[in-house]
């Protein structure tokens, strides 16, 4: 029997329990569509945090208080273990690390403390998750770019200026269409003068990278935190080559003003965008993995609905399996109708379980851009219809063994 004779007794065959057979594809489909869709869901996340990662700039760096490892650094910056006690980070710090003699590879520093506050114009009142005192270099640090005014200055610093630069989150639940720039704002009780506006970052996470007010460090300290500790420090380094002279720098200017003898007892972190990629990629992949292995196992159960299925056809068909081995019909043309209606299955089920997939791909899923990833395409069709090779070799093997007069004599 030539390979067209073989296949068209195998669509007779499906087609002869039409609905027997839609929900054996449906199970294969909702196997390949899962596996394409949560791999689809776990590198859109990835994908996410790189891009807000890479939205602070290759070159920046962040200092933060307490003993740990710290990430990416070579030198005096690469491990500690906890320290005795523990030295907050201080503006001090800031001008130590800004002292170009003592760290050549530093473009610029901005000491940050942060807080949130409740902002209200005109009646309309917005919780700002982050209110961010600060010195101007943390724009160009942070990457931040201003849609509308302007920057507040290192003049407005010094003179402890209420003036605020605000996230578009914050300015459109705020002020809705209208242009904040120049109008004021009471934040925490203090009237601030909106001087400009940040253009759109965007972001996937728990909190809006847009829903911010930036003010000079001393005015937010005066008015929120109080002249004590700081929250963080950021740094960037003259180039993305720098980060790691820029980082043992760091680490040794604040040994010095925090009176550390030893490298290994750090009270401060040091990391960077790169060591953070790292550390996020790693995450991301045993993610993704973790999302495919479970969506695997829908495909898996749908194998063992074909076998399930061609069990019940090879027992219903068992008589005509019989008859045709009586006039003469050879093992490998029963064994080969069987194989073919199983990869038929898995084929069709495959096929529609791809369309649906990338069609869920277009979706927004859980706050997460879905991002398809082409092997998983062609990856899940082809486990699809391997499947469907594998778990019907049984029951096709089966119906090919049955000896005539067994077969003719089943009722």
């Amino acid at each position: 029997m030539n390979p067209f004779e073989t296949l068209r007794f195998a669509v007779g065959g499906l087609a002869a329990n039409k609905v027997r057979s839609a929900l054996t594809m449906l199970g294969v489909l909702i196997g390949v569509a899962a596996v394409i869709i949560l791999l689809a869901v776990g590198n859109g996340s990835s994908q996410s945090v790189k891009d807000s990662i890479e939205k602070l700039g290759t070159n920046s760096l962040t200092i933060s208080s307490g003993s740990g490892s710290a990430f990416g650094g070579g030198g005096g910056g690469g491990r500690s273990t906890s320290s005795s006690s523990t030295k907050p980070l201080t503006v001090d710090d800031a001008r130590a690390l800004a002292d170009p003699a003592s760290a050549p590879d530093i473009e610029s520093v901005a000491p940050e403390v942060t807080t949130s506050q409740t902002a209200i114009y005109q009646g309309t009142s917005h919780t700002v998750s982050q209110v961010v005192g600060t010195y101007p270099a943390y724009f160009e640090a942070s990457n931040s770019k201003v849609d509308k005014g302007d920057y507040f200055s290192a003049d407005d610093v010094l003179n402890t200026r209420k003036v605020a630069v605000i996230g578009s989150t914050t300015a459109s639940d705020l002020f809705g269409t209208a242009s904040p720039v120049g109008k004021k704002v009471v934040i925490g009780g203090t009237p601030f003068t909106v001087v400009g506006v940040l253009a759109t970052k965007g972001g996937t996470g728990f909190q809006d990278p847009d829903d911010t007010v930036i003010a000079p460090l001393p005015t937010v300290q005066n008015a929120f935190t109080g002249f004590g500790s700081l929250s963080q420090i950021l740094v960037e380094a003259k180039s993305a080559g720098a980060t790691t002279p820029a980082q043992n720098e760091i680490t040794t200017v604040l040994m010095g003003t925090h009176g550390i003898k030893d490298a290994n007892s750090l009270d401060f972190r040091v990391s960077s965008q790169e060591s953070l990629l790292s550390t996020q990629s790693d995450t991301n992949k045993t993610f993704t993995v973790l999302l495919g292995a479970v969506a695997a196992i829908s495909l898996l159960v749908g194998g063992i609905g074909i076998t399930n299925i061609m069990l019940v056809t090879v027992t219903e068909r068992t008589r005509e399996i019989g008859i045709r081995k009586a006039i003469g019909a050879p093992k490998g043309v029963i064994l080969g109708q069987f194989l073919a209606e199983s990869t038929l299955l898995s084929l069709i089920g495959g096929g529609l379980g791809v369309v649906g997939g990338l069609i869920g791909s277009h979706f927004t899923i859980v706050g997460i851009k879905p991002v398809v990833i082409p092997e998983s395409v062609w990856g899940a069709f082809a486990i699809a219809v391997a499947i469907g090779l594998f778990f019907g070799s049984y029951p096709a093997n089966r119906a090919a063994s049955l000896r005539p007069i067994e077969a003719l004599r089943h009722e």
